[in-house]
Protein backbone atom coordinates (compact mmCIF):
# COMPACT_ATOMS: atom_id res chain seq x y z
CA UNK A 1 0.00 0.00 0.00
CA UNK A 2 3.00 2.26 -0.42
CA UNK A 3 2.26 5.46 -2.30
CA UNK A 4 -1.36 5.64 -1.15
CA UNK A 5 -2.66 8.22 1.24
CA UNK A 6 -4.22 7.01 4.49
CA UNK A 7 -7.81 7.44 3.28
CA UNK A 8 -7.05 5.26 0.24
CA UNK A 9 -5.45 2.65 2.52
CA UNK A 10 -8.54 2.59 4.73
CA UNK A 11 -10.82 2.32 1.68
CA UNK A 12 -8.83 -0.63 0.37
CA UNK A 13 -9.01 -2.34 3.76
CA UNK A 14 -12.75 -1.93 4.35
CA UNK A 15 -14.27 -2.09 0.86
CA UNK A 16 -14.28 -5.92 0.51
CA UNK A 17 -16.02 -6.40 3.87
CA UNK A 18 -18.61 -3.72 3.14
CA UNK A 19 -19.30 -5.27 -0.26
CA UNK A 20 -19.77 -8.67 1.40
CA UNK A 21 -22.29 -7.03 3.76
CA UNK A 22 -24.21 -5.61 0.78
CA UNK A 23 -22.90 -2.03 0.91
CA UNK A 24 -21.14 0.12 -1.66
CA UNK A 25 -18.32 2.28 -0.33
CA UNK A 26 -18.84 5.80 -1.65
CA UNK A 27 -15.97 7.75 -0.10
CA UNK A 28 -13.40 7.72 2.69
CA UNK A 29 -11.96 11.01 3.89
CA UNK A 30 -9.55 11.81 6.70
CA UNK A 31 -10.23 15.33 7.94
CA UNK A 32 -8.89 17.55 10.66
CA UNK A 33 -5.56 17.91 12.35
CA UNK A 34 -2.96 15.50 13.59
CA UNK A 35 -4.25 15.46 17.17
CA UNK A 36 -7.60 13.65 16.69
CA UNK A 37 -8.67 13.56 13.04
CA UNK A 38 -12.10 12.46 11.83
CA UNK A 39 -12.30 9.46 9.54
CA UNK A 40 -15.42 9.90 7.43
CA UNK A 41 -16.81 6.82 5.72
CA UNK A 42 -19.72 7.29 3.29
CA UNK A 43 -21.54 4.16 2.22
CA UNK A 44 -24.89 3.05 0.85
CA UNK A 45 -26.77 -0.18 0.26
CA UNK A 46 -25.62 -1.63 -3.04
CA UNK A 47 -29.13 -2.82 -3.88
CA UNK A 48 -31.00 0.48 -3.69
CA UNK A 49 -28.65 3.28 -2.59
CA UNK A 50 -30.39 3.74 0.74
CA UNK A 51 -28.63 4.08 4.09
CA UNK A 52 -30.53 4.23 7.37
CA UNK A 53 -29.40 4.68 10.95
CA UNK A 54 -29.13 0.93 11.53
CA UNK A 55 -27.06 0.60 8.34
CA UNK A 56 -24.68 3.28 9.65
CA UNK A 57 -24.38 1.41 12.95
CA UNK A 58 -23.69 -1.90 11.18
CA UNK A 59 -21.05 -0.33 8.92
CA UNK A 60 -19.49 1.48 11.88
CA UNK A 61 -19.11 -1.77 13.85
CA UNK A 62 -17.58 -3.57 10.86
CA UNK A 63 -15.18 -0.73 10.02
CA UNK A 64 -14.14 -0.36 13.68
CA UNK A 65 -13.33 -4.07 13.91
CA UNK A 66 -11.24 -4.00 10.74
CA UNK A 67 -9.36 -0.86 11.75
CA UNK A 68 -8.72 -2.19 15.26
CA UNK A 69 -6.94 -5.18 13.73
CA UNK A 70 -5.19 -3.47 10.79
CA UNK A 71 -4.39 -0.19 12.63
CA UNK A 72 -3.67 1.95 9.51
CA UNK A 73 -3.88 5.29 11.33
CA UNK A 74 -0.98 6.44 13.52
CA UNK A 75 -3.12 8.20 16.15
CA UNK A 76 -6.56 8.17 17.74
CA UNK A 77 -9.37 9.26 15.44
CA UNK A 78 -13.12 9.82 15.43
CA UNK A 79 -15.03 7.47 13.11
CA UNK A 80 -18.01 9.01 11.33
CA UNK A 81 -20.19 6.79 9.15
CA UNK A 82 -22.89 8.36 7.00
CA UNK A 83 -24.91 8.11 3.85
CA UNK A 84 -23.71 10.19 0.91
CA UNK A 85 -26.93 12.24 1.12
CA UNK A 86 -29.25 13.27 -1.67
CA UNK A 87 -26.80 15.81 -3.11
CA UNK A 88 -24.05 13.22 -3.04
CA UNK A 89 -20.54 13.42 -4.44
CA UNK A 90 -20.00 11.82 -7.84
CA UNK A 91 -16.71 9.96 -7.61
CA UNK A 92 -16.78 7.24 -10.25
CA UNK A 93 -17.70 7.26 -13.91
CA UNK A 94 -20.51 4.83 -13.08
CA UNK A 95 -21.98 7.47 -10.70
CA UNK A 96 -22.48 9.81 -13.65
CA UNK A 97 -24.17 7.05 -15.65
CA UNK A 98 -26.37 6.12 -12.67
CA UNK A 99 -27.53 9.70 -12.13
CA UNK A 100 -28.03 10.65 -15.79
CA UNK A 101 -30.92 13.08 -16.07
CA UNK A 102 -30.05 14.88 -12.85
CA UNK A 103 -28.22 18.17 -12.38
CA UNK A 104 -24.60 18.25 -11.24
CA UNK A 105 -21.80 20.68 -10.47
CA UNK A 106 -18.40 19.68 -11.78
CA UNK A 107 -14.98 21.26 -11.21
CA UNK A 108 -12.04 20.23 -13.36
CA UNK A 109 -8.30 20.14 -12.65
CA UNK A 110 -7.52 22.27 -15.70
CA UNK A 111 -9.68 24.45 -17.94
CA UNK A 112 -11.81 22.67 -20.52
CA UNK A 113 -13.29 24.79 -23.27
CA UNK A 114 -12.04 27.84 -21.34
CA UNK A 115 -13.52 27.04 -17.94
CA UNK A 116 -13.07 24.87 -14.84
CA UNK A 117 -16.61 24.99 -13.38
CA UNK A 118 -19.64 23.44 -15.02
CA UNK A 119 -23.26 23.04 -14.00
CA UNK A 120 -25.91 21.21 -15.93
CA UNK A 121 -27.90 18.07 -16.57
CA UNK A 122 -25.93 14.83 -16.80
CA UNK A 123 -26.65 13.30 -20.20
CA UNK A 124 -24.58 10.19 -19.51
CA UNK A 125 -21.09 8.93 -20.16
CA UNK A 126 -19.38 8.21 -23.43
CA UNK A 127 -15.84 6.87 -23.99
CA UNK A 128 -14.52 7.97 -20.60
CA UNK A 129 -16.17 11.40 -20.66
CA UNK A 130 -19.12 12.87 -18.81
CA UNK A 131 -21.67 14.40 -21.17
CA UNK A 132 -23.36 17.46 -19.72
CA UNK A 133 -26.12 19.78 -20.97
CA UNK A 134 -25.11 23.11 -19.50
CA UNK A 135 -27.58 25.06 -17.39
CA UNK A 136 -29.37 28.02 -18.97
CA UNK A 137 -26.98 30.89 -19.53
CA UNK A 138 -23.91 28.63 -19.28
CA UNK A 139 -22.56 28.12 -22.76
CA UNK A 140 -19.17 27.01 -23.97
CA UNK A 141 -17.06 29.56 -25.91
CA UNK A 142 -18.36 28.14 -29.20
CA UNK A 143 -21.96 28.68 -28.02
CA UNK A 144 -22.75 25.00 -27.55
CA UNK A 145 -25.10 23.97 -24.77
CA UNK A 146 -23.66 20.46 -24.42
CA UNK A 147 -20.12 19.48 -23.57
CA UNK A 148 -18.02 16.41 -22.86
CA UNK A 149 -15.74 16.51 -19.83
CA UNK A 150 -13.04 13.83 -19.69
CA UNK A 151 -13.57 11.92 -16.44
CA UNK A 152 -9.82 12.00 -15.77
CA UNK A 153 -10.04 15.82 -15.65
CA UNK A 154 -12.78 15.90 -12.97
CA UNK A 155 -11.45 17.29 -9.68
CA UNK A 156 -14.76 17.11 -7.82
CA UNK A 157 -18.41 16.72 -8.66
CA UNK A 158 -21.69 16.44 -6.84
CA UNK A 159 -25.38 16.32 -7.53
CA UNK A 160 -27.35 19.53 -7.17
CA UNK A 161 -30.35 19.35 -4.84
CA UNK A 162 -33.39 19.84 -7.08
CA UNK A 163 -37.07 18.94 -6.86
CA UNK A 164 -36.49 16.21 -9.46
CA UNK A 165 -33.67 14.69 -7.40
CA UNK A 166 -35.79 14.74 -4.23
CA UNK A 167 -38.70 13.12 -6.09
CA UNK A 168 -36.41 10.40 -7.48
CA UNK A 169 -34.99 9.77 -4.02
CA UNK A 170 -38.47 9.45 -2.49
CA UNK A 171 -39.54 7.12 -5.30
CA UNK A 172 -36.54 4.82 -4.61
CA UNK A 173 -37.41 4.70 -0.92
CA UNK A 174 -41.15 4.19 -1.48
Amino acid sequence: MAGMDRAEQVAQLIEPSLAAMGYRLVQVRLMGGQHRPTLQVMAERAADGSMGVQDCADVSRAVSAILDVEDPLPSAYVLEVSSPGIDRPLLRLEDFARFAGHEARIETRQPIEGRKRFRGQILGVDEGAVRLRLAAGEKTPDGAGDCAIPFAAVEKAKLVLTDALIAASLKRKG
